[in-house]
């Protein structure tokens, strides 16, 4: 793989461990990045180049042979001037899910990991598994392991394995699920995100049927359907307190920092208990749907249970920033409706009030799950929790603005609980450090932005001041 890619877009979640993949494969990594120009995460740029990637601005100056291979988002328009430039130069154009399909696609053994929620702890929980077995993933996520990052590896989103066995998050967002020919197809659920339902029904459905083994969630109504709908000879199903499933799990405890149960395998119906390091039923199915993806690869089942108990989780998947003042501050990627509901069933699971950031990740998102916004915040808020908005994510371009942050909160407030939205972000801060006192915690909810880690930890060091 000795030619030279360039990366528009390089320091993007799901552009920087494809580049680390491509680069350990012997290709030569070059890119651009708005951010970077922008000054923003400067210590990510700097990583990078200290890496061996060769970093350009992003107005089309790092193209200048057609020998280069381009990896652009399917996001990225022709008005962006990298890929003017590489139309100009004639260098070939591939899109990020054509070069990680490929990648994916030629590994002798690949297990893709798909659903609305979930996708980044189930891949990091299988890769955990996977490489203490000694099988030597290659693993792709969309977010930083924590098991696998280190002073060396501060941006661990992808780990560097074998070329004979590809784990990899696969998304559906941009209908690029159709590309992956899985060994093993993981769809934790089916709920409304991006796409419509019938639509994410059918992209779901053609690549849990293009599987070997499909591991489906028998406790949502869409991953049900799928399951009921294939040879039950190529499924692995799980549950949470449904015994008909092949993996089930019972008896949920509920620990400040993690979870206990206990897993039940059919047949045979015998009682392995678990501890996992990470809070939440949700993060309960993310280990069964793990489970059900290594078992199906041969690993013991017993073996399995017993690295989850030493899975430190993905970084901000609840994550805890700090203490100060006698207020907790966490950082999460919640976004849609199910993440979010369930990082507030988690959190409630324990007493104290939520003071809660919600930064949606774009104007799309907002005006398409609207209604969805606000019923699960009136349904899971309790009656002190605040919430407080600032408006979506926006970066430049087209984007219909109609709906906004204003429209969510208004909702909000109809349905009886307290929703503020304010113009900015840092005005959002200003009223959590006023409003913040001893009991408690912070949550910064939000993706599609690595700043919102720099600003929860600046909310933390002004509680300490």
């Amino acid at each position: 793989m000795a030619n030279t890619y360039f990366f528009c877009g390089i320091g993007g979640s799901g552009m920087l461990p494809l580049a680390m993949i491509v680069q350990s494969r012997g290709g030569r990594i070059a890119g651009s990045d708005r951010s970077r120009d922008q000054g923003r995460t400067p210590d990510k740029f700097a990583w990078l180049a200290a890496h061996g990637v060769t970093l350009h601005p992003q107005d089309g100056s790092g193209l200048t042979s057609g020998d280069q291979i381009v990896v652009a988002t399917g996001a990225v328009e022709d008005t962006v001037p990298d890929i003017a430039a590489a139309r100009r130069v004639g260098a070939q154009i591939v899109t990020r899910p054509e070069l990680l399909s490929q990648l994916f696609n030629a590994a002798p053994q690949s297990v893709g990991v798909a659903g609305t929620s979930g996708k980044s702890t189930i891949t990091g929980m299988i890769a955990w598994i996977l490489d203490r077995a000694g099988r030597r993933p290659t693993v792709m996520n969309g977010a930083v392991m924590t098991n696998f990052a280190d002073a060396d590896h501060p941006f661990a989103s992808a780990l560097i394995g074998g070329p004979d066995l590809f784990v990899s998050e696969v998304d559906e967002s941009d209908g690029s699920i159709a590309r992956y020919v899985p060994t093993v197809a993981v769809v934790s659920n089916i709920s409304l995100d991006h796409k419509s339902m019938e639509e994410l029904r059918d992209l779901f459905g053609g690549f849990a049927g293009r599987a070997g083994t499909a591991v489906l969630n028998l406790d949502n109504a869409g991953t049900a359907d799928l399951a009921a709908g294939l040879d039950g000879g190529r499924t692995v199903t799980f549950s949470i307190n449904n015994a008909a499933a092949d993996l089930s799990a019972h008896d949920l405890r509920p620990l400040p920092a993690g979870m206990k149960f206990d897993l039940i395998e059919r047949p045979g119906n015998d009682r392995i208990p678990v501890t996992l390091n990470v809070p939440g039923a949700h993060n309960v199915a993310n280990a069964l749907a793990a489970l059900g993806a290594v078992r199906a690869l041969g690993v013991p089942l017993a073996e399995a249970v017993a690295t989850l108990a030493t899975f430190a989780g993905i970084r901000r998947r609840m994550e805890v920033v700090g203490t100060a003042a006698g207020v907790t501050i966490l950082d999460d990627f919640a976004h849609n409706p199910d993440k979010i509901a369930a990082t507030l069933d988690a959190l409630h699971a324990f007493p104290g009030r939520l003071l809660i950031l919600f930064q949606p990740h774009g104007f799309g998102p907002l005006k398409l799950m609207r209604r969805e916004f606000i019923q699960v915040f009136a349904a899971r808020m309790q009656a002190d929790d605040i919430l407080l908005m600032p408006e979506p994510v926006y970066y430049g371009g087209t984007t219909d603005r109609s709906v906004g942050s204003e429209d969510i909160a208004a909702g909000i407030r109809a349905a009886g609980a307290s929703a503020e939205a304010l113009p900015t972000r840092d005005a959002c801060g200003d009223r959590l450090i006023a409003l913040a006192r001893p009991g408690d915690r912070i949550i910064i909810m939000g993706a599609r932005d690595d700043t919102l880690s720099t600003f929860a930890a600046g909310l933390l060091a002004r509680l300490w001041s």
